[in-house]
């Protein structure tokens, strides 16, 4: 699991507290110097309406400014990483899981492990990104379950493989979303899933008891790796039409993702 670079909470808690004491005094002093040259008074209530006012604006300044910083900051880490993205394999609609349009220009190909919970929380942002371009962009998972994370990782994706052989792309996709919610991971859990899904149970233990689909899960890790991946989600912004590629580590906001995709000119 790849360490997230989302704002931290405690920066986030150390922005708050600064506004309280800033903004507060900033208010106080300003609706003192009013009142001084109105000679008007204020009532608590109203005093505390003002600050609370003042802070909530401060606040979001500031994690507007950390945003838009971060964002910059993943623009400019991506520029440097092209030679290596443009590595990645192209999407496959036999062979890769897609979410959205098959057809799009834009692929967000997202190296990912289901035992990660920054690749849990990123779930949200890869959808919204599909949702936001309606029908331009669309989402494509691949497996890059993590050594530490393992036998569960893999075992996780080689149960997602088997779920989509037998229920289809839809399938795997609603499989990956109650993997995430359940954490399920040994072989009763993950047949208990796939059961009340309406997978077929005897197929589904079939397959995932066997090798089918290790040397799948394998490959696609080497070739994230290839691709400049090193941590999940491990992301890459694919133009399908002109094989410019872009590599996004982490669980990056959807900002960061919109100013890649508008730069490629969609």
């Amino acid at each position: 699991m790849k360490k997230s670079t989302n704002i931290d909470l405690g920066v986030l808690i150390a922005i708050v507290f600064a506004a309280v004491v800033i903004s507060g005094s900033l208010v106080f002093f300003g609706l003192q110097m009013s009142g001084a040259s109105t000679g008007a008074g204020m009532s608590d209530a109203d005093f505390d309406v003002r600050v609370d006012a003042a802070i909530e604006r401060y606040v979001q300044k500031k994690q507007q400014e950390m945003e838009q910083d971060q964002a910059e900051a993943a623009a400019k880490q991506a520029e440097k990483s092209k030679d290596q993205a443009k590595n990645v394999p192209e999407v496959s609609q036999s062979q890769d899981h897609i979410y959205g349009e098959k057809d799009a220009k834009i692929s967000l190909i997202e190296y990912s492990d289901f035992q990660c919970s920054f690749c849990r929380r990123f779930h949200a942002t890869a959808k919204e990104v599909v949702e936001k371009y309606d029908g331009k962009v669309n989402w494509v998972y691949r497996h890059y379950p993590l050594g530490f994370h393992d036998p569960a990782a893999t075992r996780q994706a080689i149960a997602s493989e088997c779920v989509a052989e037998i229920g289809g792309n839809d399938s795997f996709w609603e499989f990956g979303d109650l993997l995430f919610q359940k954490g399920a991971s040994d072989e009763t859990a993950l047949i208990a899933v796939a059961k009340d899904m309406g997978i077929d149970e005897s197929a589904f233990s079939e397959c995932l008891t066997s090798d089918k689909y290790t040397a799948k899960v394998a490959q696609q890790m080497v070739d994230g790796t290839a691709s400049g991946v090193t941590g999940t989600p491990g992301n890459i912004v694919l133009n399908n039409e002109t094989g410019e590629a872009v590599l996004v580590e982490g669980a990056q906001p959807t900002a960061v993702f919109e100013k890649i995709i508008d730069d490629m000119n969609i």
